[in-house]
């Protein structure tokens, strides 16, 4: 599932594509994706100039100046594609959900697996939006700090990794990320959260920065469906210091992989987790 870098990559490539320009016509190729499509959209998109796109967490808003707004969820395997004017459109299998654009610009969501989604929000109802509503701070943002941390994991006895993935502390973190931000703070994702010292939480939240801020420079990671507007491939999961590295040395620090084991994982969850027992354990 696409996390917060690869939201955000989209979010920034879309603005042009976008932002300042009129929807000609919003169209529906099916009724529904994970959840039915709001048949009211294109109504109310028609012929609006869209003011300003903004990302929360793994979400994408967009807003008209008719106040009229969607909030899209990539899921799985969403993917957007953007098809500059005088290209030839493409309509390929599992386009869903098309914006024609003026100057012949169109925006396409294609996604196989159907785990994403598109909805109506209007501007002033946004917060109250039932996905938004709980969501923690944004970790790029200036309201995430190691005191806002600490409070929020305050006498938790969940393990660190499984909290960062809770949407409520934090927004817009997935597993991938949250394995590489442990690992650059040096905590074992096995820690409870509320044990961590305002020591590690500052570790931590600057490791949890650094990593999502490399990733978005890196064009986000590629490991079976996501892609950029374009079709062009992220580059950060040649980055991965743990993920998905099982047996293999982190590459930072002096341990042994014959004695280690090199990266391990295990289970949390319902969900892998990936860490060096040397500098995590």
């Amino acid at each position: 599932m696409p996390e917060l870098p690869e939201v955000e990559i989209v979010k920034r490539a879309l603005e042009p594509a976008m932002v300042g320009r009129r929807v000609k016509r919003l169209v529906f190729n099916r009724a529904d994706l994970r959840f039915p499509l709001p048949q009211g959209l294109p109504a109310a998109l028609q012929g609006q100039r869209i003011e300003c796109l903004l990302r929360r967490g793994k979400y994408i808003l967009g807003f008209a100046e008719n106040g009229a707004g969607f909030v899209l969820h990539l899921g799985m395997s969403g993917a957007v594609r953007i098809e500059p004017p005088g290209s030839i459109s493409l309509h390929e299998k599992h386009d869903h959900v098309e914006f024609y654009m003026d100057e012949g610009l169109r925006v396409v969501l294609n996604d196989p697996r159907r785990f994403g989604f598109l909805d109506a929000v209007g501007r002033e109802d946004c917060q109250d939006y039932p996905a938004l509503a709980a969501m923690g701070p944004e970790p790029l943002g200036n309201d995430f700090n190691a005191e806002i941390l600490a409070v929020t994991i305050k006498g938790r006895k969940t393990p660190i990794k499984s909290a960062l993935l809770d949407q409520r502390i934090v927004a817009g973190l997935g597993n991938i990320y949250v394995c590489e931000a442990l690992y650059r703070a040096a905590i074992d994702p096995r820690r409870k959260a509320g044990d961590l010292n305002a020591k590690e939480c500052t570790a931590l939240c600057m490791s949890i920065r650094s990593v999502l801020r490399d990733a978005i420079e890196a064009g986000g990671s590629s490991l079976k469906d996501y892609k950029h507007t374009d079709g062009q491939l992220g580059y950060f999961q040649h980055h991965f210091a743990v993920y998905d590295r099982v047996g293999q040395g982190c590459g930072a620090c002096e341990c042994d992989i014959v004695e280690t084991g090199g990266v391990q994982r295990i289970v949390q969850a319902g969900r892998s987790t990936f860490f060096c027992p040397e500098k995590q354990g």
